[in-house]
């Protein structure tokens, strides 16, 4: 076993040795990487490491030989955020003994960062059920919370054990928390104790694509306007044929996705000469890409991989104050009906993007501007931790989460 602790390090010398009961550590379990795309699990994490250390576990890397010995990395990311990385050979995934290893990294990770007692009696914070497998019931916690962003059951790709490690993880859950409306209404009938909540946004970063002054990026400058726009992952949540047939029925407009590709093969992509595909780009640059837009455009597949989806980027779209077009999502309708325009098809998708750009709602962007305004990150990481300090520390007096 190889424990590279990078700048990890450091704790031992920056962190105070008094136990303080008001700012328990928290070990995450996610299936995302923490620099992959800033999104939910960034945006609260981030936020409860003001006062909370974070250990963030991706799960394992399985890019060492067949002869190497398994590696953890642990990176501090930002302020009280620690980023553990492991790495394993192909053959580990999928066994016995991969959980072994996570479980024995896990334990070291905390043996590295618990100078000052605030990872004794950890929360457990999960977005990903297949790690409840093997951390259950062996790592002592003052509590679990699971917080289901997708139902990543139906997703491409997804395990056949999930569902099984799910089941587990809710029946020992103290506290589940929904990333969208449909999603609750499922788990509520699993669990007694299920919230819930919504995405948030940082209005003030995407509301910059409301300035004359927020630079457009070079690679859009050169397109053929209007612009309809797209950031995020890039996966089999897309609608790929809307995709095609809105960008043969407007030769002339430019449509252009930002984001990384995952689970689709880049080669089977439609391709058109105004279809733009740019990749993955930072978070920081979003609001100037959006400047550039005309629309932005939730061009969502409705299959099973969208039937729970509650897309972060609607209200970070909302605060750009551009018009919006999205396909009939069932959270977007619920959510966002009277600020989205909705169309199911690719012919009133242009139609609306089309009245959209010519003759802007005002009323309806500015009703969509106050929605993302009033829904802050901030607001939505208080009334989770005022939540999870109901459900936890009631059990055990002695927890203190807040």
């Amino acid at each position: 076993m190889d424990i590279g602790l990078g700048s990890a390090s450091q704790h031992k010398a920056t962190n105070s040795t008094s136990q303080d009961l008001g700012s328990t550590g928290i070990i995450v379990f996610s299936h995302l990487r923490w620099g992959f795309v800033w999104q939910r699990p960034q945006q609260l994490l981030s936020r409860l490491a003001k006062t909370h250390p974070v250990l963030f576990f991706e799960e394992p890397d399985y890019r060492l030989s067949e002869e190497d010995e398994p590696v953890l990395v642990l990176e501090d990311t930002m302020p009280n955020v620690t980023v553990a990385q492991v790495l394993l050979p192909p053959s580990f995934r999928g066994t016995a003994k991969r959980d072994e290893i996570m479980l024995e990294f896990t334990r070291a990770a905390v043996d590295a960062l618990n100078v000052d007692g605030k990872f004794d009696r950890p929360l457990l914070w999960y977005y990903s059920p297949m790690e409840a497998a093997w951390s259950l019931g062996k790592i002592e916690g003052s509590g679990v919370v699971y917080d289901c962003m997708d139902e990543l059951s139906q997703f491409r790709g997804a395990p056949t054990e999930l569902v099984a490690n799910e089941d587990k993880l809710i029946g020992e859950a103290d506290i589940v928390f929904t990333g969208g409306y449909e999603l609750w209404k499922k788990k509520s009938k699993q669990h007694g104790n299920v919230h819930f909540f919504g995405c948030g946004v940082e209005y003030d970063h995407f509301a910059q694509a409301q300035d004359p002054q927020t630079p457009i990026p070079a690679e859009l400058k050169k397109l053929r306007r209007p612009i309809i726009g797209w950031f995020g992952v890039v996966d089999e949540r897309v609608d790929y044929d809307l995709l095609r047939a809105a960008a043969a029925l407007r030769p002339k407009w430019s449509f252009v996705l930002v984001g990384p590709v995952v689970k689709v093969d880049p080669s089977e992509l439609p391709q058109a000469p105004n279809l733009h595909w740019l990749g993955g780009r930072p978070y920081a640059d979003l609001p100037s890409y959006c400047r550039a837009f005309d629309a932005c455009m939730m061009c969502f597949a409705l299959n099973e991989a969208t039937e729970f989806i509650n897309p972060t980027k609607a209200l970070e779209y909302l605060a750009t104050g551009k018009p919006v077009i999205s396909t009939p999502v069932r959270d977007v309708v619920r959510q966002y009906g009277d600020e989205v325009l909705l169309a199911d098809d690719a012919e009133s998708f242009v139609k609306a993007a089309e009245t959209a750009i010519r003759k802007p709602d005002k009323a309806r962007i500015e009703q969509g501007i106050t929605r993302a305004q009033e829904a802050s990150w901030d607001g939505v990481v208080s009334k989770m931790e005022a939540l999870i300090e109901r459900s936890i520390c009631a059990k055990n007096p002695a927890a203190n989460v807040s």
